[in-house]
C-alpha cells in the first residue's frame, strides 16, 4: 500500500478508484471500462503533477522526510560498484549514523559518503535516524583525507535533520569535529559533489557538503536549523514552523536563486519516493556531469574554485 500525506488526499482518492477499476477489469470485461479507466488515469497523473508544480515550503519538508524516500544505502547499490565501507574513527568508535567507503561509479573509483536514516525501526534506531556523532563526522574527515591521499573525487548524500544534539555528542566535542569536517571539505584538492536527497539540516549537513559542487533534488529542503526549531526561537511557538518554513527560503528552488546551490536535479512525478529507481538514476546522471566537468581541473584550480565559490554566498552582484 502507497503511504499518503495529508496534502494528497484528493490524488490519494482518484488512484483509489483507479485501483477498483483495475481490479474490475482483471475480473471481468476489461474492454467495457477501457476507455473510463483511461480517463481516470489521466486525471490522476495530472493532478499529481499539478499539485507537486504548486508545494509549499511546509509541504516540500513533508515530501523530503517521505519515510518511502531512497536513502543513502539505495543509492549505493544502484550506482556503485564494488562499494566497501569503512568504520571507525580511530579516536572513540564507530557511527554508523554516516556510512563512508569507496567503490566504483560508472568504473571510476570514488571515495562516497552520506547520512543513513534507515528503512524500518530497528535500521532506524541503528542509524540513529541519521544524525550523526562526532565519530561519524571524525570518520568523514579521515576518509576525505584518504581520498585526497590517493586522488580519489568524493560524493557526498546529504539526508539528515541535523547533527545529534545529545549530551555525550557535546562532551565528545560535536562542534569541533562538525568544523572539522567542514575544514577538511573545503580544503581536498580533488574533486567533490554533494547533493541533497532528503533534509540538509544544519551543520550536520554542511560538514560533508561544502563542495565544489552543491545540488539537490527538486523537493529536497536545506536549511540552518529546522523549521519548527525556528519557529521555538523566534516565537517560541513550534506550531509556527509552517510560517517559518516560508521564511527561511528552504526549497532548492530559492536556495538556487540564491547561489546556495549549484543545480537541481528533477524528480518523478509525485516525488523520489514514487520512483526511486528513476530518482537515483537521475542523481547518478548528474553527478556524472559535475565530476567530468571538474576532472581536468588541477589541485590548486579545485580549492581555488571551492573557496570562491563559498566565499561570494551572499554578497550582491
Amino acid at each position: 500500500m502507497r503511504s499518503y500525506l495529508d496534502f494528497e488526499k484528493p490524488v490519494a482518492e482518484l488512484e483509489t478508484k483507479v485501483e477498483e477499476l483495475r481490479q474490475l477489469a482483471s475480473q471481468g470485461d476489461a474492454v467495457s471500462i477501457a476507455d473510463e479507466l483511461n480517463k481516470l488515469e489521466a486525471k490522476a497523473a495530472k493532478a499529481l503533477a499539478d499539485l507537486y508544480a504548486t508545494l509549499t515550503p511546509a509541504q516540500k519538508i513533508l515530501v523530503a522526510r517521505h519515510p518511502e524516500r531512497p536513502h543513502f544505502s539505495e543509492y549505493a547499490r544502484q550506482l556503485l560498484t564494488d562499494f566497501t565501507p569503512l568504520a571507525g574513527d580511530r579516536a572513540f568508535g564507530e557511527d554508523e549514523a554516516i556510512v563512508a567507503g569507496f567503490g566504483r561509479f560508472k568504473g571510476q573509483p570514488i571515495c562516497v559518503m552520506g547520512q543513513e536514516k534507515g528503512s524500518d525501526t530497528q535500521s532506524r534506531m541503528r542509524h540513529n535516524w541519521g544524525m550523526a556523532r562526532p565519530e561519524g563526522y571524525r570518520k568523514a574527515a579521515r576518509l576525505m583525507e584518504l581520498a585526497d591521499r590517493f586522488g580519489l573525487p568524493v560524493v557526498s548524500l546529504v539526508d539528515t535533520a541535523g547533527a545529534f544534539p545529545g549530551i555525550d555528542a557535546e562532551e565528545r566535542g560535536q562542534a569541533e569535529a562538525i568544523a572539522r569536517s567542514t575544514d577538511i571539505s573545503l580544503s581536498l584538492g580533488v574533486p567533490n559533489v554533494a547533493v541533497i536527497v532528503g533534509e540538509g539540516g544544519s551543520g550536520g549537513a554542511i560538514a560533508i557538503a561544502a563542495c565544489n559542487k552543491v545540488l539537490m533534488l527538486e523537493h529536497a529542503v536545506y536549511t540552518v536549523a529546522s523549521p519548527e526549531a525556528s519557529a521555538s526561537i523566534l516565537w517560541r511557538d513550534a506550531s509556527k514552523a509552517q510560517e517559518a518554513a516560508t521564511s527561511m527560503k528552504i526549497t532548492a528552488q530559492d536556495l538556487l536563486k540564491f547561489g546556495i546551490i549549484d543545480a537541481i536535479v528533477a524528480e518523478p512525478s509525485g516525488g523520489a519516493h514514487r520512483d526511486p529507481k528513476a530518482a537515483i538514476a537521475a542523481v547518478g546522471e548528474a553527478i556524472r556531469y559535475e565530476l567530468s566537468s571538474l576532472s581536468t581541473l588541477s589541485r590548486e584550480q579545485i580549492i581555488n574554485l571551492r573557496a570562491d565559490k563559498f566565499i561570494a554566498i551572499g554578497r550582491k552582484t
